[in-house]
C-alpha cells in the first residue's frame, strides 16, 4: 500500500512538472510571435523612396510590408530618407529603425538623394557644406562613399549617388556622378557577371520615365551607355513622387526602369490642374520584389489601401 502511495505521488509530481513546462511554452508562444516564412523565393526585398522623415507614413509602410513577408532579405531606402540632411532628422529616422528592428530585415541599404543636401536655413551650399552633408549621410548609412554595393544571396545590389547638391556647382534636384563613380560602376556591374542573372541598381534621381522629358541625372548619357550593355539590370528610381498606379515601369531600355513611388506624398496625374498633377498627401507607395533564379517579379504597393496596383514578371 505504501509503495502504491509513493508511486502515485511520483506520477502526480511528473504530471505537475509536465503541466508547468506546457504552461511556460504556452506563455512563450503568446509573448513571442513565431512567424513561418510566408513566401517561397530565392530573394525578397522592398524599396521605399522619398520617406522625407515622414515617420507616420514610414511606420505604416514598415507594418504593411512585414505582414506581406516577415522574412524579407533587405529593405532599400532609395534616397530622400530625410527632408533635410541635419542631425535631428537623421536621429528621428534612426530611432524609428531601431524601434522596429524585429519587423525589419537585417540588411537595410540607405541611399542618398537630393534632400540629404538640404538645410532650409542655407540658401546655397558652399563646397565645405556639401562635404558636411555627405559626412552626415555617411554616418547615417554606415557607408564609406555615396556609392556602394552589396551581394545578397548571390544577387548584386549596386547603389549610385549624387556627390553634389544645392550648391554653387550643382542645382538642388539633379544628381551629379563623377568620372570616378562611373568608372567604379563599370567595374562593379561587370563583377561576377552571369548572362541573364538580374542586377539590381539603385539611384534616387531618375534617367527618365514614360511621357516625360525630365531627366534627373547630369551624366544621364554616360550612365545609359553603361547600362545599355546589361539588359539584366533593373534600375530603381525615386525622386519624382510619381504615382505608381499607372504602371510606371519601362521594360526595354534594354534594361528595366522601375519608379518606386514615394512614402511621403504622391503626385497624381490630373489634367484639370495647372501643372497636370495634384499632390495627394495620404497616398503611400512602395515596391516589393521577389527573385527566383533569373526571373524577377516586381509588385507595386498602395500602402494606404493595402492593395497591389500592378505585378510584372521580368526575365532576360
Amino acid at each position: 500500500m505504501k509503495k502504491i502511495k509513493i508511486f502515485s505521488l511520483i506520477v502526480i509530481f511528473v504530471l505537475i512538472v509536465i503541466s508547468v513546462i506546457n504552461l511556460n511554452k504556452s506563455k512563450n508562444s503568446s509573448n513571442e510571435k513565431v512567424v513561418e516564412p510566408a513566401i517561397s523565393s530565392d530573394l525578397a526585398f522592398a524599396v521605399f523612396g522619398d520617406v522625407h522623415e515622414n515617420i507616420d507614413h514610414f511606420q505604416e509602410s514598415i507594418d504593411d510590408f512585414y505582414k506581406i513577408n516577415p522574412n524579407m532579405d533587405a529593405l532599400i531606402l532609395n534616397g530622400d530618407v530625410v527632408d533635410q540632411g541635419i542631425d535631428e532628422q537623421y536621429d528621428s529616422v534612426k530611432e524609428t529603425l531601431d524601434k522596429n528592428k524585429n519587423l525589419l530585415p537585417k540588411t537595410i541599404i540607405k541611399n542618398i538623394g537630393n534632400h540629404e543636401f538640404f538645410d532650409y536655413n542655407i540658401e546655397v551650399n558652399s563646397k565645405e557644406q556639401v562635404q558636411s552633408f555627405i559626412n552626415n549621410y555617411l554616418e547615417f548609412s554606415g557607408e564609406e562613399k555615396v556609392y556602394h554595393d552589396k551581394w545578397i544571396k548571390g544577387y548584386h545590389f549596386i547603389s549610385l549617388g549624387s556627390e553634389d547638391g544645392n550648391s554653387e556647382t550643382m542645382n538642388s534636384v539633379t544628381a551629379f556622378l563623377s568620372e570616378e563613380q562611373l568608372e567604379w560602376f563599370k567595374e562593379k556591374i561587370s563583377e561576377k557577371y552571369e548572362k541573364g542573372k538580374p542586377i539590381f541598381v539603385f539611384l534616387h534621381q531618375h534617367l527618365e520615365y514614360p511621357n516625360s522629358n525630365w531627366v534627373g541625372i547630369e551624366q544621364a548619357k554616360e550612365l545609359r551607355e553603361i547600362l545599355s550593355d546589361y539588359p539584366e539590370v533593373i534600375l530603381f528610381s525615386s525622386h519624382t513622387h510619381r504615382d505608381i498606379s499607372d504602371n510606371s515601369i519601362s521594360l526595354n531600355e534594354p534594361f528595366t526602369i522601375v519608379n518606386t513611388g514615394a512614402i511621403h506624398y504622391t503626385l497624381v496625374i490630373d489634367p484639370d490642374k495647372e501643372k497636370g498633377v495634384r499632390r495627394e498627401d495620404d497616398y503611400i507607395n512602395g515596391i516589393y520584389v521577389e527573385a527566383n533564379g533569373n526571373t524577377v517579379t516586381i509588385k507595386a504597393r498602395d500602402i494606404k489601401e493595402k492593395e497591389w496596383t500592378y505585378s510584372i514578371e521580368v526575365s532576360k
